[in-house]
């Protein structure tokens, strides 16, 4: 099973990194960053669920990943954080059925943090090379560059933009903004770059090299750093599971970002 849910035009439709290997072409793309890029075409990009927790645990994507359906939600082959969740959950429901409101809301939060969350990679040719980039954007981010893409989409071949990520921490936002003028804002070597870059169409084998894929023993291991009881899911380091347990899924907002 790929660990991309969508691609192209369907992951442009949906939508409105830590460790790589050394073929890919995902590049850095903090706050204050800015590329000037050409849109190579309206459907390169790709969606895929993330998992990680920030300060602890790095993003990841499972090795064998869930299947899910249409709105987001796992419906077979959970992964053990897609598990680890949903016990989490579990936990928060009888909390606040017990009356005990405040300790309910802080496990779901909890509980939030171990899902799945859709991310989506995009490609550009970069002007400043000529050669292709990825970046990896949150839903929210990539939502707002694919109303761009799709705005300009019959122009995109005659059209340069600057894509950039401003803002801090889940405040930060990513725009991509279209040079007006590419005769007096982009340098000869800019405009040649922008030729060289509509030459050849993206090719998705590059999304492939772009995340770090986790197996189960690397997940329960991570589970462990998350601080989460793996015992519970009849987990141990070095083991796989006693039982590979069906668990209820119970349904959150699949769209929010980490």
């Amino acid at each position: 099973m790929s660990i991309f849910t969508k691609r192209g035009a369907d992951a442009v439709s949906s939508a409105t990194t830590e460790e790589t290997s050394k073929d890919s072409i995902l590049v850095p793309f903090g706050s204050g960053t800015t590329y000037k890029v050409r849109v190579k075409s309206v459907e390169d990009s790709a969606e895929y669920y993330a998992y990680g927790i920030f300060g602890k645990v790095n993003t990841f994507v499972p090795s064998n990943p869930s299947e899910r359906n249409a709105k987001g939600f796992v419906t077979a082959n959970h992964t053990v954080w897609d598990k680890a969740a949903d016990l989490l959950y579990k936990d928060a429901k009888a909390l606040k059925d017990a009356g005990k409101e405040a300790e309910a809301e802080k496990v779901s939060q909890q509980a939030y943090s171990f899902k799945g969350k859709p991310r989506y990679l995009m490609a550009f040719g970069n002007l400043e090379t000529g050669e292709d980039i990825i970046v990896d954007l949150t839903k929210k981010q990539a939502s707002g560059v694919m109303a761009t893409i799709n705005k300009y989409a019959k122009k995109i071949d005659k059209m340069a933009f600057e894509l950039s990520k401003t803002g801090s921490s889940t405040s930060t936002v990513v725009t991509l903004s279209p040079i007006i003028d590419m005769d007096e804002d982009l340098t000869d070597a800019e405009r040649a770059n922008f030729e060289k870059a509509g030459a050849q169409p993206f090719d998705f084998v590059n999304f492939e090299n772009c995340l770090f894929v986790a197996d189960e023993e690397e997940q329960t291991k991570n589970l462990v750093v998350a601080g989460f009881d793996i015992g519970r899911l009849g987990l141990s380091i070095g083991a796989t599971t006693q039982a590979d347990e069906e668990v209820t899924p119970i349904e959150d907002d699949p769209t929010a970002d980490f």
